[in-house]
């Protein structure tokens, strides 16, 4: 249990999450992205402090940027970003400074179709690939997602797959991560998954 004095969070973890619908709807309606109304001093406050609403363990994929797809500005989301949107130490120790110490109430974590790094997994799977320097080692957390998935079929396994890595790593943060089950007892803390679609940029929430 933690004893470090988590800040209490500006919003609640439900109006967090409707700000990330409404922005992605936002989006789709090809409104502009959230600005400040005076750029310089927003800039001063975000240089005294970051009070973000959310943590978003996303995938690095170039095609999904989490602001412009959830329409957001500087200071909104603390973004934790990797190939396959897997959660190792570096990404856990993020996830937990956002809701920790910095006092964030909803965590999303966002895969998106067509998948890289879960397609190289299941590559892995499927057809015994191997991939050069650490890309082996990083997919490997989402070996376990694609068995998962395979196990229920076949058809339309990639995006299976996607899914179920979305949702082994919520499972893990909301039962595993000792630091982030106190908030979501007190209600303070909403961990929430959801897939991005490339072909019409709609954000699907797995909630």
């Amino acid at each position: 249990m933690s004893t470090y004095p988590r800040p209490a969070p500006l919003i609640t973890p439900d109006e967090a999450l409707n700000l990330l619908k409404e922005g992605n709807q936002r989006f789709l309606r090809g409104e502009p992205m959230q600005t400040p109304k005076s750029l310089p001093e927003h800039l001063a406050s975000m240089a005294e402090a970051q009070r973000p609403f959310c943590v978003l363990v996303g995938c690095s994929d170039s095609r999904v940027s989490p602001e412009l797809l959830f329409g957001r500005s500087l200071g909104d989301l603390f973004i934790v970003r990797n190939a396959g949107n897997v959660v190792d130490l570096a990404a856990m120790g993020s996830i937990e400074y956002g809701v920790i110490v910095l006092g964030a109430p909803l965590v999303l974590v966002l895969g998106h179709e067509r998948c890289g790094a879960v397609k190289a997994a299941l590559d892995v799977v499927e057809n015994d690939a191997s991939f050069p320097g650490s890309i082996g080692q990083m997919i490997e957390p989402i070996i376990p997602a694609v068995l998962r998935a395979r196990r229920d079929g076949t058809d339309d396994l990639l995006d299976r797959s996607v899914r179920a890595n979305v949702s082994r790593v919520v499972e893990r943060l909301r039962h595993t991560e000792q630091l982030l089950l106190q908030p979501l007892a007190e209600g303070t803390l909403r961990i929430v998954g959801a897939r991005y679609d490339l072909d019409d940029g709609s954000v699907e929430f797995m909630e």
